[in-house]
């Protein structure tokens, strides 16, 4: 007896401490386990996500009944019958386990459902004796504590299927690229043989197991009664077609955008956002993400392909396995169509190459022959990227060099609709369009404009372009210097922009004062905490492509600055909003019921920072710049486009930013180490290009539109521009009284500008004689 108490004591004390720290299962109830945050485009294209276990929670509702009853006749086909534990499955699996144990295999479980969550929610895997005990008490409680669908919902939403995959919404989409309702009953039957073991059935690795688990359990279900024997057998005879590999999202266009997303998301959340499930809304335009990257691509291969071949990728023999060592070595193909190849012979009139993959025999195009011996040249070995043009006949290309960035933003809202940091996020996560900074040259020029027309300058102004030195940084001369070393003496201000005039530039910020140009730079959002000295005027600070394309928009916008944005609303899982980028307030009207009258109106977005005709006068302006001056390719577009080329030092950075009424689009071309493009590489050459191509798809079938004008603007004509004055500082026209004779009036008159006689067209006559009004007289400055 004494044996036999001490034996009980003993127990009842392991059994206290075996179970003091065990959960009572009510925690549940409000339990869900870490979920993936989905990233979604504006038109609710899934573009990312985000998470440390990838997992998309589907509620019990929304689980189809065949998917749910394909884990159960793989797993537990009782779960609607027992109370947590399976009493004939224990029994079943300990006899079996008696073999297992002889043979040395891994031991059953037996475990239902309500056991396996209990044992991935809150206990650990280890393969005690105690563990199990815990698990069976454990299930109890759970049982006690949520009803069978809440535990289901668990079990379904928790588990691991391998493919990065936790739970079916994710196996669904990992597996086969499709939500959980769209699911073929073959495929709901393979996700549901996936807990035994994932790697034990991989859908290629080890597909002849994957497919006879699968069609077993279809089997099962037949045999209960929840699908025919014919459907059964209809699933069994397909084929078991995967994806290549599990992917965060199908369109692949985003990368640096999603990244960006990723970084301000947890600035806002933390690390919520990779566990917490949100629905996250971005700005991003797709149609217009897939056009930018084509199109920065596009321009950085063409400015690559004019500096010359640089040679092949990598050098290996060419003998038995070198495809193997091929594609161990291989660089990553940025392009869909560019194949990995080795060239079989060499020389100045002919190329001869075999593709990596399938041993295709061709030759390249003679003008890359011809391009490639311009350059370091080809030899036997040498390893290239190549795409057919036609049967046999291939065209060679280079990863660049150089890269660049391209940002596009909405000017009315602040969306940015599309964004590439650089030609391949493979190649570098380094995002040009946020994190590069640089000088922006002489797109800086229309806000050193904008702060003269701020002030005491009008379009009638007249601003000498001439030479022009001063003091400079450690007591040396500074010579600003136009780019074409010609000066051209009195000019509008409009003139001095359209061409980019240097030494005109400093002369007006020398006039308006240095330190408010800074600070109104600082102001506009360019870039903060610049020195107040005259090379600011042109571009000596450094600003982001980002920064610099979204303070365009006060230009198209009528002078409001907007807030640039990639995150437009963030809902938690429940569909309730946790932000929101519209910072907007409603009227009182909003709240009230429908009565028939006008809606109410919002304000639009950002704060004014500048008079809306001094926007549209650089608009004017910049619109100039594409009719005739340095950004005059840009014309092709042939509908309203303003924009103002910049190139750097030594041309360093090449830059474009140009926009039409509802798209601000700014392209920067430059390498990464800031050294120099290249002779001639100006923005116009090298940034331009890509900005083109861009709108031509951007804009394409989209109805042309004017820049609006200012209503209270007063347009009167200086040297044949029509210009927009704030009213009180238009200038006095010059006032001529039309001749006469005793023929009547003459179909002209002679007007003196800019030092020359010309012939304008006279008014009617009437007899009143009503004065004659031509061009507005300049103001010298």
């Amino acid at each position: 007896m004494t044996v036999i108490a001490v034996a009980g004591f003993a127990i009842a004390i392991y059994a206290a401490w075996l179970f003091h720290d065990l959960p009572d299962g009510t925690e549940l109830a409000d339990y869900r386990p870490a979920t993936s945050t989905r990233v979604f485009a504006w038109d609710g294209t899934l573009i990312g996500e985000f998470a440390k276990e990838r997992r998309i929670y589907v509620p019990y509702d929304r689980i189809p009944p065949r998917l749910a009853q394909a884990f159960l006749a793989a797993e537990d086909r009782n779960f609607f019958a027992h109370s947590g534990v399976d009493v004939g499955g224990l029994s079943r699996a300990a006899a079996k386990n008696v073999v297992n144990f002889a043979e040395g295999n891994r031991l059953e479980g037996g475990s239902t459902i309500t056991q396996q969550v209990a044992k991935n929610v809150l206990l650990t895997n280890e393969q005690t004796l105690g563990r199990k005990l815990k698990e069976v008490i454990l299930a109890r409680r759970l049982e006690a504590s949520l009803d069978k669908k809440q535990i289901l919902e668990l079990y379904l939403n928790e588990i691991f299927l391998g493919y990065r995959s936790n739970g079916v919404g994710t196996a669904a989409y990992n597996y086969f690229g499709k939500s959980v309702d769209e699911l073929s009953l073959s495929e709901m039957a393979y996700l549901a043989a996936l807990p035994k073991g994932p790697s034990n059935y991989h859908p290629t690795r080890r597909k002849e197991q994957a497919i006879d688990r699968r069609n077993w359990i279809l089997g099962e279900m037949a045999k209960v009664g929840w699908v025919t024997p014919a459907e059964a057998l209809a699933a069994s005879k397909e084929d078991l077609v995967v994806q290549a590999a599990p992917a965060r999202a199908k369109y692949r266009d985003a990368d640096y955008f999603v990244g960006e997303v990723e970084r301000r998301a947890q600035n806002i959340f933390g690390d919520e956002i990779y566990s917490s499930g949100y629905y996250l809304r971005t700005t991003l335009d797709p149609k217009l993400q897939t056009v930018a990257r084509i199109a920065l691509m596009d321009g950085l291969e063409q400015y690559d392909r004019r500096h010359g071949w640089r040679g092949g990728w990598d050098n290996i023999k060419l003998e038995d396995g070198w495809k193997v060592e091929a594609l161990k070595r291989a660089a990553p193909a940025e392009r869909e169509d560019w194949q990995h190849a080795i060239v079989e012979k060499a020389s100045s009139s002919s190329v001869s190459i075999i593709t990596a993959i399938d041993g295709t025999r061709g030759r390249l195009a003679d003008n890359d022959v011809i391009w490639a011996f311009a350059g370091k040249g080809l030899k036997s070995g040498d390893l290239i990227f190549v795409s057919e043009q036609s049967k046999g006949l291939f065209r060679l290309h280079q990863v660049p060099a150089v890269n660049g960035a391209l940002v596009a933003v909405d000017p009315w809202t602040g969306r940015i609709v599309a964004m590439v940091g650089g030609y391949s996020y493979s190649l570098s996560k380094f995002n040009r369009a946020v994190q590069a900074k640089r000088q922006p040259g002489s797109a800086i020029k229309p806000f050193v404009y904008a702060v003269a027309l701020e002030n005491e300058f009008t379009p009638a102004s007249i601003v000498m372009d001439a030479p022009i030195s001063m003091a400079g940084a450690n007591g040396a001369k500074w010579s600003p210097q136009n780019y074409t070393r010609r000066y051209y003496g009195a000019q509008t201000l409009r003139k001095g922009l359209e061409y980019s005039r240097n030494a005109m530039t400093v002369r007006l910020a020398q006039k308006v004062g240095i330190k408010t140009v800074s600070q109104k730079i600082a102001e506009y959002g360019i870039s903060d905490n610049l020195p107040a000295v005259l090379p600011i005027a042109l571009g000596a600070g450094e600003t982001t492509p980002y920064k610099l394309t979204a303070a365009y928009s006060m230009f198209a916008n009528g002078g409001r600055k907007i807030r640039p944005h990639l995150i437009e609303v963030v809902q938690d899982r429940e569909g309730g909003v946790v932000y929101k980028a519209e910072a907007r307030k409603c009227p009182g009207a909003c709240k009230r019921a429908f009565d028939g009258t006008e809606s109410p109106k919002l304000l639009p977005d950002g704060s004014p920072v500048i008079d809306p005709i001094t926007a549209y006068q650089i608009t004017s302006y910049l619109e100039g710049v594409v009719q005739r001056g340095t950004a005059a390719r840009a014309s092709v577009l042939g509908r309203p486009i303003a924009g103002k080329t910049g190139t750097t030092n030594e041309y360093r950075s090449a830059w474009f930013v140009g926009y039409s009424p509802d798209l601000v689009v700014g392209v920067f071309v430059g390498f990464d180490d800031n050294r120099s493009l290249g002779e001639g590489e100006t923005g116009g050459a090298s940034a331009l290009p890509i900005f083109v191509d861009f709108m031509q798809q951007a804009l394409k079938n989209k109805p042309v539109k004017p820049f609006m004008k200012p209503k209270d603007a007063v347009f009167v004509s200086v040297r044949g521009y029509e210009e927009a004055f704030r009213p009180g500082t238009e200038p006095k026209p010059v006032v001529t009284a039309a001749p006469s004779d005793i023929e009547g009036p003459k179909p002209y008159t002679e007007v003196w500008r800019d030092g020359l006689t010309e012939e304008v067209p006279s008014q009617d006559a009437a007899p009143e004689r009503k004065p004659y009004v031509d061009e507005a007289e300049p103001i010298l400055y």
